[in-house]
């Protein structure tokens, strides 16, 4: 679902002082890099969700992140036991260990070169990178949450935020 995007960046910062994630009210005003980034969460995740509590489930998987309690859904162990799925972290955990940040143009180039080194596509590459860096298996929209996570982790958040690869370092302690 892409559709028009009803939210700001005031909406993600209110949501995110709801929940605690926001170190003070006025944090966005005085901090540029933190505003930018809820500039572009709302940009990202906005369009893809129907309404504010469908945007709050998105940015709580930026906020939170136990590899072993996703590990235990039954959703995760369904994604994980797929043929493949196992090949597929190997090589993602090798590609984000490897490199820098995940941003827009790095995460297109890991994509294509997941693409080249793995014989799986469509849910069979996807669901198990989504799985493991943004903490459900689902569509498109959790690509987003990725993009988010490396520079959401360099920021003063009220919690730390778990980067790529941090989270990919936990899966994978956690997978074996």
């Amino acid at each position: 679902m892409c559709a028009a995007n009803l939210f700001t960046a005031e909406d993600v910062a209110a949501i995110l002082r709801e929940n605690g994630w926001l170190p003070s009210a006025d944090a966005a005003e005085s901090d540029s890099d933190l505003r930018n980034w809820l500039a572009r969460a709302a940009e990202w995740l906005g369009p893809h969700t129907a309404d504010r509590a469908a945007l709050g489930e998105l940015l709580a998987l930026v906020f939170g992140y136990d590899a072993a309690a996703i590990l235990r859904e039954a959703e995760s162990q369904a994604v994980m036991s797929r043929p493949g799925a196992r090949d597929v972290i190997r090589e993602m955990a090798s590609r984000v260990l490897d490199g820098g940040d995940l941003d827009s143009e790095r995460f297109k180039q890991f994509i294509e070169e997941m693409k080249a080194a793995v014989p799986w596509r469509s849910r069979a590459l996807f669901h198990p990178i989504r799985l493991a860096l943004a903490g459900r298996a689902g569509e498109g929209d959790l690509d987003r949450v990725i993009l988010l996570l490396d520079e959401a982790a360099k920021l003063p958040f009220a919690v730390p935020v778990k980067g790529a690869r941090q989270r990919t370092l936990e899966f994978c302690a956690t997978l074996d």
